[in-house]
């Protein structure tokens, strides 16, 4: 470390060759009296030179509590939103999953999360103005096959659910040439494409939304209950690579989760009330997403000319700007839409 670059008075960058510290680290190993014995600078030399010895560790200029103020006011003004791609849901969701945040997924087997998943890679690729972010999408599957003959069945059918959209700019539009796809068959090499690949992507403009499915098979696979302690260390590592990615590049996230039962009602804190599941991964977890939303599968089925599907219902758990509420949405050809029940 050449000390001269930290801008110090002349006294102190002589004392501290002399005391033999060669690097910001040996500086900060130090406390304040060992240092001050070491280089014999007064208490008030030893805290400025502590100070220019952490500012040097730091990336970024520290964010004061008034630059938040601003940032997020400026950010409710103008803040991001990647449309469902269906009226219902973009009305419940107030426009679409935020920008710059991560939103959760959860739900029983069938219950149509992936199927909102790939229709949100599609919903991505189209222009601001039609609800999209004019980019495209990584998908992350960790425990199943990519499902490409569904997702060949939505690019199909996107004049049909996208029926507000003019036509050329659906045919204009290579869908299946802007999704990437990457499989992961253990954490670590989640970790690996979230640290390696998924930057590369997003910081060249190929993609701006990420999707993870699911989050919980490989902890569920590579931990036990005992191993809570590490487990929940690899949860908050692998949070805070999401976080970076969705605020640095200002990206989407979705996370997909699986649920777990409840036995009490009472201690279900983190799902709908009405439900008898909650999403996996726990507290820990939970304080980790801004949206948590929840499918559930119902009993009944609708129809729609040829076609039927079960009755499902998107619900909102928990989010900052979001009431706690629900639209009963059903599974078609095209995709995910909401449905309007007679009273």
């Amino acid at each position: 470390m050449i000390w001269d670059q930290l801008q110090l008075k002349p006294n102190i960058s002589a004392a501290v060759r002399r005391a033999q510290l060669k690097s910001v680290r040996d500086v900060l190993y130090l406390s304040g009296p060992d240092l001050q014995r070491r280089t014999a600078l007064s208490c008030s030399e030893v805290q400025e030179l502590l100070t220019a010895a952490a500012a040097a560790c730091r990336r970024h200029r520290p964010t004061t509590a008034l630059q938040l103020h601003h940032s997020e006011h400026q950010r409710s003004k103008s803040s991001l939103r990647l449309s469902a791609a269906c009226p219902v849901l973009d009305l419940l969701l107030r426009g679409g999953l935020p920008v710059g945040a991560i939103t959760e997924l959860s739900g029983e087997s069938g219950a149509g999360k992936t199927q909102l998943g790939l229709q949100l890679c599609l919903s991505v690729q189209y222009p601001p103005e039609h609800g999209g972010l004019s980019s495209g999408a990584l998908y992350i599957c960790t425990e199943d096959q990519f499902p490409i003959r569904r997702l060949q069945q939505l690019i199909a059918g996107q004049s049909v659910l996208r029926s507000e959209v003019p036509s050329s700019l659906n045919s204009c539009l290579c869908f299946s040439d802007h999704i990437y796809i990457e499989h992961t068959a253990d954490l670590e090499s989640l970790k690996v494409c979230l640290s390696r690949r998924a930057p590369l992507l997003l910081g060249q403009g190929l993609v701006r939304l990420i999707v993870v499915d699911s989050v919980a098979s490989l902890f569920r696979c590579e931990f036990q209950a005992d191993d809570w302690l590490e487990r929940n260390k690899q949860l908050l590592t692998l949070s805070s690579m999401l976080h970076y990615l969705s605020q640095e590049f200002d990206a989407s996230v979705l996370c997909i989760n699986q649920v777990t039962d409840v036995f009490s009602q009472s201690a279900n804190s983190l799902g709908p009330s009405s439900s008898s599941v909650c999403p996996a991964l726990g507290l820990a977890w939970a304080n980790q997403v801004m949206v948590r939303l929840m499918m559930l599968r119902l009993q009944e089925t609708v129809s729609r000319g040829d076609e039927s599907s079960t009755l499902r219902r998107l619900e909102v758990v928990f989010a900052p700007h979001l009431a706690r509420d629900g639209r009963h949405v059903a599974v078609w050809r095209e995709g995910v839409r909401g449905v309007v029940l007679p009273e």
